[in-house]
């Protein structure tokens, strides 16, 4: 419907006539006229785009056209990239490409590109255009264009949207092809379910609030028939149509309005929690803005990033109410109320929940202190009917003490003693014989010494209420304020109990609290005044029993503050105890309150000056700050609870919780049930189980226990700990940090234990035990190094740890030996610490007991060293013995290179000769290690080792049978084979090695190599005369006499030399033909004695075949029938004729 300006002139002649008025009316009338006429346009538009598009197929080019366009691959891929980084200013020039290029081949392409391309909001109009254009030229266009937007638009409930930015405008993109008419009726359902997606699965959130706004500013128009309010009302004000779009039907557009209303709601209740959660956050800090005076950063951060994120929230809830004409939701702005002014829930106040939660925990310290000092019993349930109180009574009656009194100067007469001040007496006054009877006497005497026995709030209440209903009188009265204001100056744990019983009491007896606060208040002024140094018992005792009548505003918050400034104003002796002391039980209280909080706040800040500036002794300081802090403890940032999976958890809480030594079997069954196969879970167990700091240190052997009952299932999980736990040994020697001392102790402790189950070797241990000696140790005080520093002595408590978890183990074999000289090295660690200058002879008596103690339960008849100098020379001493130092010192300047001699044992290169030594000297320890390696060589003292093959002769002589089985079980089995690449290449590279070998040594003529070699004849020496032959057997006896063949030329020469026999050549000859002899002798006594054996093989087989059961067979003992010939004999049938 049109609308003219002549139309909009005759409806606004109502106007006052006033030019503001008129001006403002005019200046709507020309907003209603535009939008009237963009509407117009814009709905003229589209439906003229739709009504080409559905018209499309009558009026497309035919297939003959489309051979005279240009079909190159290149112009046509370079038209894909284009459409692909699509914008609005290329519109022009793609239109102009589009025309001259044959695109029929590449339509899926270019479908695919217009989909998947960036585009901005200001870029949908063009690319609306571009792609009625294609689907005006190309029939599969649009088909092409619906299968890539079902990919794109495939959102579903629970998946998180990666690009809302994206999805915005595409979703905009396509419902305005889907009203251009380029789809069929199939393309709604896509549209309705994606909306309904979005709105379904942000309820809570709002996360795509931006998604939808747009999608109602662009096409709300059309698919829910909106209209912006501002124009609604500026239209039913100048009686101005809006034209509607037709697009889709009105029940059909108030569906979708619907659901658009629907999401609306929840994000207007949304708006209303952010609002009240803002305004509580709001009044906590207020709260706490009054009662400390000031606000953490990390509060101050947290309201401002809630400010942020609900103006953005309100921002677009009003925008998204403009657009469907909705109401905002009224959010209400709650004044601040009075008893906000004040935290402190007085006794009998009642307040709200929260500010009963917020006074418990900024006054009190739990709830059950809240409730002891504020919820007090009802007097009136215990009180006769008739006993009505005119007006309850407050606590405190009277104020003695003013704020101004508070700011003036003390006056010096409360603080100089005139000798008018007397202690308050307690003494008993004479009875009145017409108020009391010896029964009332007898019963009030025994109230009063059973008063001390109620140590908790149920027996202090039924005291008071006892009180108040059987002896209740004036003298009874005058009695109970003298028994409670004398109770014991040791029974400090009294005085909280006494305070409540008083303040149940005081709304119908308030005299009994006057009468007590009044005379603590004269006996404090008298402790002050008398200015003595004795009965601070007493001292503390008043100030404590005022405190707690404080709390209960029984006693004057003033008054006590007044008390505190006295203290302060001579703050010395026996005075800095009681304001302490006053602090400890009231200052709290004070500094939480919002009357005292300011004045609290300078007694503290002046407290604390003059502590700076005093020299006051050490129990005086830490009294100080010990009430400082509690009355105004420092901010503590609450770290972040680590959130783990719930099979994390249940891992953790087994392992390090619940393991104890009577359910370790429990745990493994538990331990086993684990999914092992799940890499996840076998990993983060394995780190559980190598944590061992953890566990509690008793527990340990409990980890280790459990450990290796489940490697009897899971193989690789020992492998894997043991692993770990070595790393952790190791990193904690590199690090060397103060603060992983007790992680450091408990893996070592935990690797010792694991040792005593056989989850490791005995070389483990020792590697461990050398390396925390030598690894990064430099033995030289003037080069200290920074892994080890001089003053650092936490590697001897670690190795004294291990020993003594599995010392006791080492104690017979080469496992002795080896534990026997590592004592002397450690003790030459031990002294070398001890020597250096830094300690100054105070070295700490810990670690030198803890080693003597260690040393002493290992070794009972060892002698320890007493100085540096002896641990050197027996440390020379053992490597001297041993053979050891001229390969160490190559091999330490590669390695773990030492000054002073404490080099690790080297192992030894041939295994082989280590092994068969060790079974030669009976060793029966696990492994062979460097330890083993050096006791043999000590034995053998520089001298060369035999062949391998002689040496396997002699000890397969040497070692039975059963022995050399033992061995072979105990020796290490090989490394578990992995197979790579290079291991196949270095095997292929050896065979083809080993076969050109032995195809060159089949080609070279094979002679018979000759063992023994005798001297020819012509070399032997002739005839020798008597002296030559007296002088030969004096030789014989020191030199043994051999010959010599080298080779000149073609010749052989033969040169004799003699040789000593104890050289190593004479040695090794006599050795092989005592071996060879000894191989004769053994197979000779085989040969003679076959016949024996042979004779012994008989008897055992006769002997054998003696001991077998014999058995019968009966069927062969039966007589065989034999059928006698010719006619049966009647009479041997039938006669008397039988066979016998």
């Amino acid at each position: 419907m049109t609308v003219t300006e002549e139309n909009l002139e005759e409806n606004s002649n109502t106007g006052t006539g006033q030019p503001e008025q008129q001006v403002d009316e005019n200046e709507e009338k020309s907003c209603i006229l535009s939008y009237v006429k963009e509407v117009e346009q814009r709905l003229s538009d589209k439906a003229e785009m739709r009504n080409k598009n559905q018209n499309a197929a009558n009026t497309r080019p035919s297939e003959a056209s489309f051979s005279k366009l240009d079909s190159s691959l290149k112009k046509n891929t370079t038209f894909v990239k284009k459409t692909k980084n699509f914008s609005a200013s290329q519109v022009d020039s793609l239109i102009k490409d589009m025309v001259a290029l044959n695109l029929t081949k590449y339509i899926s392409e270019v479908a695919a590109a217009l989909v998947d391309a960036k585009l901005k909001m200001t870029d949908v109009g063009p690319a609306l255009k571009i792609c009625c254009l294609l689907h005006q030229t190309y029939a599969d266009f649009s088909h092409h264009l619906f299968e890539n937007w079902q990919k794109v638009l495939a959102v579903k409930i629970g998946d998180k949207i990666a690009n809302p930015s994206k999805l915005r405008v595409d979703l905009r993109f396509y419902a305005e092809l889907v009203h251009a008419g380029l789809f069929n009726k199939t393309a709604f359902t896509l549209l309705g379910s994606v909306l309904t997606t979005l709105i379904n699965m942000d309820k809570e959130d709002h996360y795509n609030i931006s998604i939808i706004l747009s999608f109602c500013r662009h096409c709300g128009e059309d698919y829910a028939g909106l209209v912006p309010r501002k124009y609604r009302e500026l239209a039913e004000k100048y009686s101005v149509d809006i034209p509607r779009s037709t697009f889709l039907p009105p029940e059909k557009q108030q569906n979708v309005r619907s659901l658009l209303r629907e999401y609306y709601n929840s994000l207007s209740r949304h708006l209303l929690k952010d609002h009240n959660e803002i305004q509580e956050f709001e009044r906590q800090n207020r709260r706490i803005l009054q009662t400390k005076g000031e606000l953490n950063q990390e509060r101050k951060d947290k309201l401002d990033s809630m400010r942020v994120n609900y103006d953005k929230l309100y921002v677009t809830t009003q925008n998204f109410a403009e657009v469907l004409d909705e109401h905002m939701p009224e959010l209400a702005v709650e004044p601040i109320a009075k008893e906000d002014e004040s935290v402190v829930v007085s006794v009998g106040q009642t307040d709200s929940e929260d500010q009963t939660q917020f006074a418990a925990e900024s006054v009190w310290c739990d709830i059950d202190t809240r409730k002891f000092y504020c919820e007090l019993p009802d007097l009136q349930v215990f009180l006769p009917a008739n006993y009505q109180p005119a007006q309850r009574v407050e606590p405190v009656v009277e104020e003695t003490v003013t704020e101004e009194t508070l700011d003036s100067e003390i006056p010096q007469e409360e603080l100089e003693d005139d000798g008018k001040a007397e202690e308050v007496q307690v003494e008993d006054e004479a009875e009145d014989p017409t108020s009391t009877t010896i029964s009332n006497k007898i019963v009030l005497d025994a109230f009063l010494n059973n008063l001390s026995n109620c140590i908790n709030r149920e027996m202090i209440d039924n005291a008071a209420i006892d009180f108040l209903v059987t002896l209740n009188n004036k003298h009874n009265r005058k009695k109970l304020v003298r028994s409670l204001f004398g109770v014991n100056r040791t029974r400090l744990d009294l005085l909280p109990f006494y305070a409540r019983f008083v303040a149940i009491l005081h709304p119908a007896l308030p005299e009994i609290g006057n009468e007590l606060c009044q005379m603590l208040r004269q006996d404090f002024k008298y402790h002050v005044r008398k200015k003595d140094q004795i009965n601070i018992e007493s001292k503390i005792k008043v100030v404590r029993y005022i405190g707690e009548l404080v709390k209960f505003n029984l006693y004057s918050k003033n008054e006590a503050l007044f008390c505190l400034k006295v203290l302060l104003h001579d703050f010395s002796h026996h005075h800095i105890e009681m304001a302490c002391n006053l602090l400890e039980v009231c200052g709290r209280y004070l500094f939480c309150n919002a009357d005292t909080y300011p004045r609290t706040k300078i007694y503290l800040e002046q407290m604390m000056r003059k502590k700076a500036v005093m020299a006051l002794d050490s129990r005086y300081v830490t009294q100080i700050e010990n009430a400082y802090y509690h009355v105004n403890p420092p901010e503590t940032i609450a770290i972040p609870r680590k959130e783990r999976p719930v099979l994390h958890q249940f891992i953790r809480k087994s392992l390090y919780q619940d393991l104890q030594k009577n359910n370790t079997d429990k745990i493994l069954r538990l331990m086993r049930k684990l999914d092992w196969t799940n890499e996840d879970v076998s990993a983060y167990a394995i780190k559980c189980l190598t944590n061992a700091h953890n566990v509690k240190y008793f527990n340990i052997r409990c980890m280790a226990n459990l450990l290796a009952g489940l490697v009897a299932y899971q193989e690789e999980v020992g492998a894997r700990v043991v692993d770990g736990v070595l790393e952790d040994i190791r990193l904690g020697m590199e690090v060397n940090l103060p603060k992983f001392y007790q992680r450091r102790v408990a893996q070592v402790k935990f690797l010792g234990e694991l040792y005593n189950y056989r989850m490791v070797e005995s070389a483990d241990i020792f590697k461990v035990l050398y390396s925390l000696i030598t690894f990064g140790v430099t033995m030289n005080h003037e080069a200290p190094s920074p892994l080890d520093p001089p003053d650092n002595t936490f590697r001897i408590r670690l190795a004294c740890v291990l020993l003594e978890t599995s010392g006791t183990y080492f104690s017979s074999g080469s496992s002795k030996r080896r534990l026997d000289f590592y004592l002397v090295f450690l003790q030459a660690y031990y002294w070398f610490k001890r020597s250096d200058p830094i300690w100054q002879g105070n070295f700490p008596v810990s670690i030198d007991y803890l080693l003597r103690d260690t040393l002493t339960a290992l070794r009972p008849k060892l002698t320890l060293f007493e100085s540096y100098e002896q641990t050197q020379e027996e440390v020379q001493n053992v490597r001297k013995s041993l053979g050891i130092g001229s390969s160490l010192t190559g091999e330490s300047s590669d390695n773990n290179r030492t000054v002073g001699g404490l080099d690790s044992i080297a192992e030894t290169d041939t295994e082989i000769d280590e092994e068969i030594s060790e079974a030669a000297h009976g060793l029966t320890d696990e492994t062979t290690t460097e330890d083993e390696a050096a006791d043999i060589s000590m034995h053998e003292t520089d001298e060369e080792v035999q062949d391998l093959s002689d040496t396997e002769d002699n000890s397969a002589e040497i070692l039975p049978t059963d022995e050399a089985d033992n061995l072979a079980h105990a020796l290490p089995s090989a490394p578990r084979h992995v197979s790579c690449t290079e291991d196949d290449e270095f095997i292929n590279a050896l065979d083809r090695m080993v076969s050109d070998n032995i195809q060159d040594r089949m080609r070279e003529s094979v002679k018979p190599t000759q063992v023994d070699i005798s001297v020819p004849m012509s070399v032997r020496s002739g005839k020798k005369t008597y002296e030559q032959l007296q002088e030969s057997e004096i030789n014989e006896m020191n030199t043994m006499d051999f010959t010599l063949m080298i080779r000149k030329g073609n010749k052989q020469v033969y040169r004799s030399f003699k040789a000593n026999v104890d050289s190593e050549l004479a040695q090794n000859l006599k050795d092989q033909e005592m071996a060879q002899r000894e191989e004769k002798q053994r197979v000779k006594r085989l040969t003679l004695n076959i016949t024996e054996r042979l004779e012994e093989e008989d008897y055992q087989e006769m002997l054998q075949q003696q001991q077998r059961p014999t058995t019968q067979n009966l069927n062969r003992e039966r007589k065989k029938y034999q059928h006698p010939k010719g006619a049966p004999d009647a009479d041997l049938i039938f006669g008397p004729k039988r066979v016998r």
